[in-house]
């Protein structure tokens, strides 16, 4: 019999969770940002989604957020007409970017020197960290509000996504490099560097394009309308979730069907693998972020399989642990920082 999916679900937002994104893998683990229209990103540890802050400063819905690899940077993207940096270790705004329309997207660099972000006016503006006071160089070409925009290519190249076009551009000579048109919206865009995969969603389909051609792979269609999809690090698994509020697992090499479960109490907006490929994370309507293990009854973070005795007639069924320290060490996170951006502290919980 196989083992229940279990998720953590991380409360706190109170209202849509539109966006999320994981760092790299640091000497302290790994972590999780999540964009939320209620205006306040938050930082969680990655494997655990314990909370750590809040960043505080935005004026309306936070549409995109985005970690740099190391983890000490992180930028939001918001219907404030800015784009902000912060220093997410300590909490503080760093830089405020100013546009001139709603921001929806942000993405740093490998070196985190550069911020790319895009938006409702159609542009895609790099912006010199180093150098914040210097007018960033702006891009032109769409012809809709841009949903997305990634660096690719060890930097070399954008991928950008509007309404229902995906663009390809060369950083050097700011230029459009190719571009492909869909049939209908293009509702969410994953770049794979290990391999230069494109993940792209639209209507119920979850098609792999080429990051460098951007010529078809492969496709699947779902059974509902999908809002988001991601890639397992070593390409075993997709997830993809969407409008009927359930959670898809596919054979990413036969395209079957492994697993599906209702996973929150609205449409699914975004869903994203961890660096370590073993938890994924979606972000819904219902204002929660879950956390979902990849290789289901695995002791990993907070979950801890407990197999019954060996006289016992019992199938093994997979438990929750919480260490017991953890209550106590988020009281204390809250209390050393009670001054500084971070607020009450939300719930983790199974």
């Amino acid at each position: 019999m196989a083992m229940r999916q279990t998720p953590l679900t991380c409360s706190g937002h109170t209202r849509p969770v539109v966006d999320l994104a994981f760092s790299g893998i640091t000497p302290y683990g790994y972590f999780l940002i999540s964009a939320c229209k209620d205006g306040k990103p938050m930082l969680r540890q990655g494997d655990t989604g314990d909370w750590i802050g809040t960043f505080l400063g935005h004026k309306g819905a936070v549409w995109g957020a985005t970690l740099n690899k190391d983890a000490t940077k992180a930028a939001t993207a918001a219907a404030d007409f800015t784009a902000k940096v912060w220093d997410a270790v300590s909490g503080d705004e760093l830089m405020t970017l100013a546009h001139k329309h709603i921001v929806k997207t942000v993405d740093f660099t490998q070196d985190s020197n550069y911020l790319l972000t895009g938006g409702q006016d159609k542009l895609l503006r790099i912006y010199d960290l180093n150098k914040p006071e210097a007018e960033p160089k702006e891009i032109s070409g769409h012809t809709s509000g841009i949903k997305k925009a990634l660096w690719c290519s060890d930097d070399k190249q954008i991928l950008s996504a509007d309404d229902k076009t995906v663009r390809l551009w060369d950083h050097a000579t700011m230029t459009e490099v190719k571009s492909v048109n869909f049939n209908m919206s293009v509702s969410s865009m994953e770049y794979i560097p290990e391999g230069e995969v494109l993940v792209l969603t639209y209507g119920r389909t979850i098609a792999f394009h080429s990051a460098v051609s951007l010529e078809p792979i492969k496709s699947f269609e779902a059974p509902a309308t999908i809002n988001s999809a991601s890639l397992h690090p070593e390409k075993e698994f997709l997830v993809a979730g969407g409008e009927d509020f359930k959670l898809y697992k596919y054979d990413y090499n036969s395209g079957e069907e492994l697993e599906s479960y209702k996973g929150h109490f609205g449409p699914i907006h975004c869903v994203r693998f961890s660096p370590d490929g073993e938890l994924y994370a979606s972000g819904s309507e219902d204002g929660t972020l879950r956390l979902w293990q990849t290789v289901v009854g695995k002791t990993y973070g907070l979950w801890k399989c407990v197999l019954p005795e060996e006289d016992s007639a019992e199938l093994p069924k997979p438990k929750i642990a919480f260490p017991e320290t953890a209550e106590e060490e988020l009281e204390e996170i809250a209390s050393e920082n009670s001054d500084s951006i971070y607020s009450s502290t939300p719930e983790v919980k199974a």
